[in-house]
């Protein structure tokens, strides 16, 4: 296996409704090696691009042109007040991964397209446009944002905080003040909302919600991109179970599952982001660079635990 010296380059980019967008491509010195596919890396709701650098450096020093960025109001991409973004989960999918979709096919485009896609990632990269033109993707701790399959063991806890502190703090502030409470990211209200708002597993449960969301239901079913998807067994908000109700919505793919317990990597903990955290982070980018590399063909509907 060759590794090569990587070069990183800051890139800014409008999303398809002109909201500036900043991002970072890390690619393989040019010198040594041309990229053999182009990846784009989806974030989680609230999680800056800065926290997956270090996965987009190996997938880089593997061979790949690797593009992060941050979502409107989040990290790089946050401009001016918070309560100004009119921005839900729609729009972060459809406005802003369907713009660094495109500008990674606009830059290298006779390469393979594929992603990794992290948490609540995973759910919105099905309906980005150009999404069904990837070829290889990889979910990392996939799930919807439903109450119910939240590990067992945090599961109350975690209603009380995401579907009953936020949506409250988040109508009386204008947006939520995650980094005030010490709960990761600050996040537009809209989004905030959208998450809080998972208390029934049907992704479209009002009048607002079709026409926000019910036009482009049918995109998942057309992602067909040959897919690994990666749970860790004591991830407290995307076990097993969430993973299968995420796939679920992508009927088009015929998903590799694999489930990590702590164990296996030689760690006491891992949880939810142990997928960007340098001690137990290296599996994993590794597995999505063997995953995302090969001509092997599409992977079966199975769950492998490690």
């Amino acid at each position: 296996m060759r590794i090569f010296p990587v070069v990183r380059r800051d890139v800014a980019f409008a999303a398809t409704d002109g909201v500036a967008l900043n991002g970072t491509w890390f690619e393989p010195e040019r010198a040594a090696a041309q990229p053999t596919i182009v990846t784009v890396i989806v974030c989680g709701a609230g999680i800056p691009a800065r926290f997956y650098h270090r996965m987009a450096q190996h997938l880089a020093a593997r061979g790949a042109a690797v593009l992060t960025f941050d979502y409107r109001g989040i990290g790089a991409s946050r401009a001016g007040s918070l309560r100004k973004v009119a921005a839900g989960m729609d729009v972060w999918s459809l406005r802003d991964i369907g713009a660094a979709l495109a500008l990674a096919t606009a830059a290298y485009p006779t390469l393979p397209r594929t992603a990794v896609a992290h948490s609540v990632g995973t759910l919105l990269l099905g309906p980005a446009p150009g999404a069904a033109q990837l070829t290889r993707c990889v979910f990392l701790g996939a799930h919807t944002g439903y109450w119910r399959d939240y590990h067992a063991r945090w599961r109350a806890p975690l209603y009380v905080v995401w579907h009953g502190l936020m949506p409250a703090v988040t109508r009386i502030v204008g947006y939520f003040p995650g980094r005030a409470l010490r709960l990761g990211e600050d996040l537009p209200r809209q989004v905030a909302l959208d998450w809080a708002g998972r208390r029934r597993p049907a992704l479209v449960r009002t009048r607002k919600d079709a026409e926000r969301f019910g036009p482009y239901l049918q995109r998942w079913s057309e992602f067909h991109a040959a897919t690994l998807s990666i749970s860790i067994s004591d991830d407290a908000f995307a076990p097993p179970p969430a993973a299968a109700r995420l796939l679920a919505m992508y009927p088009g793919i015929s998903a590799t599952r694999e489930t990590v317990t702590p164990a296996s990597v030689g760690q006491r903990r891992l949880g939810h982001f142990a997928f960007v955290r340098r001690a137990a982070g290296a599996h994993f980018w590794q597995r999505a660079a063997d995953w995302l590399m090969t001509d092997a063909s599409p992977g079966v509907d199975q769950e492998t635990r490690r």
